[in-house]
């Protein structure tokens, strides 16, 4: 976090820097800083202090206020009173179980929350509109309500992983208020991909789970997918016709599940330049299995090929079978002994 919390005060700076906000003088007053705090440029920060509750003499003109590793138990409903210009609010690895409806509110401008490594059952209510990046992974979230992020029409990035999250728990229509560019799910209790999940995503990941089938519909509506995490689950068959509705993917991460043979449709992904199938159950690669017939059809070599911990027989594959590949150092093939 010590590395985003420096990406964030730039970011920060950058936004005010090409802003063009005139600032009035006001009277003259001592700064104020909560105890123990410390607070420079409109951030404070007032983590790993043991805190119990939010602190009360927050200056007005804060953009980024870090509470992270503290003991706090709830935000309560005038925690953040008056701090209008907040623009990230670090929480994570608190005690957090109870949010006040109304604790939110004030913050009217917060683009980031980081909420992650707390107690939370549910996705806290009333979110600023103004949100773009919401992590709230590793907590005890169980259900995603059909209202849980409405109104959110400016976020772009949720990471939810890390909760026990089972596919009944997201209600119908749960994400309909939201276009997405990134969403993560991993570390949960899921059997099968989600349904209606916003078709702008570009990155899903679903890696950690216990997926056991990629059906013909479940990735139909996700056609500018760059990127798509389905490692460590149990995935045993990937149905033919599945990813042809993913004509941008970039990359696609299969690794460490129960697939006994590479999927069908890679050769026709004009764009795909990553795929990751090392330990599986895959016994024997065909020549045509990674590129097209003809090379009209391939768009973008492959720069890495992972086979690693299958028990192929390595000595076995036709050198032809990886014609679009950029170089043989892409591919890495390993004995399958070694798989864990």
């Amino acid at each position: 976090m010590d590395g985003d919390l420096g990406e964030l005060i730039q970011m920060m700076r950058d936004e005010e820097e090409g802003s063009a906000m005139l600032e009035l003088p006001g009277p003259e007053r001592e700064p104020t800083c909560p105890f123990g705090c410390l607070c420079h440029l409109r951030v404070v920060q007032c983590s790993d202090l043991r805190l119990t509750i939010v602190p009360y003499d927050i200056p007005k003109d804060t953009r980024l206020l870090d509470l992270q590793n503290n003991y706090i138990t709830e935000l309560r409903e005038h925690d953040f009173k008056g701090l209008n210009n907040l623009y990230a609010l670090i929480l994570r690895n608190n005690m957090i179980a109870r949010v006040h409806p109304r604790a939110f509110l004030p913050l009217e401008r917060m683009q980031k929350l980081y909420f992650s490594h707390n107690y939370l059952t549910t996705v806290p209510k009333n979110l600023p509109a103004s949100l773009v990046e919401l992590r709230i992974h590793d907590n005890r979230i169980r259900k995603i309500t059909t209202d849980a992020f409405a109104g959110l029409h400016n976020m772009n990035c949720i990471e939810m992983g890390g909760n026990p999250l089972q596919n009944s728990g997201f209600e119908p229509g749960a994400f309909r208020d939201l276009r997405l560019s990134y969403l993560r799910i991993s570390e949960a209790k899921l059997t099968g991909v989600p349904k209606d999940l916003p078709y702008t995503l570009h990155e899903l990941h679903l890696d950690h789970n216990q997926i056991q089938a990629i059906e013909l519909e479940d990735l139909s509506s996700y056609t500018d997918l760059y990127r798509l995490g389905l490692g460590f689950n149990r995935i045993r068959n990937i149905e033919a016709g599945s990813l042809y509705y993913l004509p941008n993917l970039r990359e696609l991460h299969l690794d460490n599940n129960r697939l006994n043979k590479v999927p069908v449709g890679l050769p026709e992904m004009k764009y795909l330049q990553v795929v990751y199938l090392h330990s599986n159950n895959i016994s024997q690669v065909d020549v045509n299995d990674f590129c097209p017939r003809g090379f009209g059809m391939k768009k973008t070599f492959y720069n890495g090929i992972s086979l690693f911990s299958n028990p192929i027989k390595y000595w076995e594959v036709q050198p032809a079978t990886f014609r679009c590949v950029s170089s043989r150092h892409a591919i890495q093939f390993g004995d399958a002994n070694n798989k864990k």
